[in-house]
């Protein structure tokens, strides 16, 4: 059942060469993030650098270049598997994202261009001197190179690096720019300092928020829709595996994301806890806190009898040893996880493979995730969206002898630009 309607959904794949921008005159913004950087912080720093374009355009005509997936071998374990220039519409809805600021994907704007060329290259970095946080400063400056740089010029005078797994494309031009400060800041040094047509900002996770919480900040969030095949798939195997359906429920949203009005605490969820349990590299990286799977297990357990619930839905980057321990540490609960078959990762990729997930934890009626993790922050995100409360939304695991544990801190939605900003 599960192959034949992961094959179904290939109908419903955006279409994203049908999404036009009025760009006509435009200069396009390109970008992209340390290799080392995952799924779910990219999914962040796009945020940041659509905002970035949204200021642009108060200025000039502006169109942001969605950067293709790929190059994350170390959280997508890319083996027998193309994972490289994976358009943004196989996991988002970039229909949608174009109602917040002009987008189009990265051979749309080849086309649009002529050829793979990218006028200039900016690559992000800090200041060698470092940073004095008594008298901060937001600056950018064109600088010398601290690192080696990952692009050389070759004798024709082409700038080659690695474009997103695109050995055609190639730039013209290649500076290195310090860079201190939120998005806004480049913006000016774009608009005075260069009249390229098209610029590439690398490491773009070296910018910050303008507003971290603001209205700008949500409506880029809101607008990051998923894709109608990872939805369609995610609301079958939560109608098949957990009794669960967005009208019984109250998790729906209107298919136009600007359409969607306030409504706290108004999600009921599904009969079902779900959990993020985070393992692989954390274990090492955050083990003050991460607990024990007994004590996930203990926890789980106590919130079953706290809500009445009996099945639990668990998303983790765990071992197949670890989750049948979990598994038995939790055998009087049902346990439902979503392993995806070999066709299903080929058709969704390891990105879609985690939105499903991200989308069965958001529709619980109790959502419980890691410390630190961005998987889990997205999850909340989308929960806040939907208008789930505060006390089934931002919970976390405890470590076993963690003392001072916090909660997650609460993002309530900016609705309107006077609404309280966060920092």
């Amino acid at each position: 059942m599960r192959t034949i309607l992961a094959l179904l959904c290939i109908f419903a794949v955006q279409n994203s060469a049908g999404v036009e921008s009025d760009v006509g005159d435009s200069r396009y913004l390109l970008y992209d993030c340390n290799p080392g950087e995952g799924f779910n912080l990219r999914r962040d720093v796009y945020m940041r650098i659509a905002n970035l374009v949204k200021h642009l355009n108060t200025k000039e005509k502006w169109t942001l270049v969605l950067p293709p997936w790929g190059g994350m071998s170390f959280h997508w374990k890319e083996t027998d598997m193309e994972q490289s220039r994976i358009p943004w519409s196989k996991f988002f809805d970039v229909e949608s994202m174009n109602k917040h600021v002009p987008v189009i994907e990265y051979e749309d704007y080849v086309e649009r261009m002529g050829e793979a060329v990218i006028d200039e290259v900016w690559y992000l970095q800090t200041y060698a001197e470092g940073i004095d946080f008594d008298n901060w400063v937001d600056k950018v400056d064109e600088r010398p190179c601290i690192d080696p740089p990952v692009y050389e010029s070759e004798n024709d005078g082409k700038v080659r690096g690695w474009f997103w797994g695109y050995d055609e494309t190639y730039a013209k031009k290649f500076k290195c720019v310090s860079v201190l400060g939120n998005a806004k800041i480049i913006a000016e040094s774009l608009i005075k300092n260069t009249s390229a047509r098209s610029i590439m900002i690398d490491r773009g996770e070296n910018l910050m928020h303008d507003f971290f919480g603001g209205k700008d900040f949500w409506d880029a969030r809101r607008s990051m829709v998923f894709a109608e095949e990872l939805r369609n798939f995610a609301t079958v195997f939560r109608m098949e595996n957990l009794d669960s359906t967005d009208d019984q429920d109250h998790s729906g949203v209107p298919e136009d994301w600007t359409k969607n009005e306030r409504k706290d605490d108004l999600a009921i969820g599904g009969p079902y806890i779900a959990a993020h349990v985070r393992r692989n590299d954390f274990m090492e990286a955050r083990e003050d806190h991460v607990a024990t799977l007994p004590k996930v297990a203990k926890d789980l357990i106590e919130i079953s009898k706290e809500y009445g619930i009996e099945t639990v839905f668990i998303a983790s980057d765990g071992t197949g040893k670890e989750m049948k321990e979990l598994k038995k540490y939790l055998s009087g609960l049902k346990v439902v996880r979503y392993v995806p078959s070999r066709e299903e990762e080929k058709l969704f990729k390891k990105g879609g493979v985690a939105i499903i997930d991200q989308i069965i934890c958001s529709k619980a009626k109790y959502f419980i995730g890691s410390y630190e993790s961005t998987f889990t922050f997205r999850i909340t995100e989308e929960r806040e969206i939907m208008g789930f409360s505060a006390k089934t939304t931002y919970n976390r695991f405890c470590a076993d002898e963690e003392k001072d544990c916090e909660q997650l801190t609460r993002w309530k939605i900016a609705w309107e630009s006077d609404d309280e900003i966060w920092y």
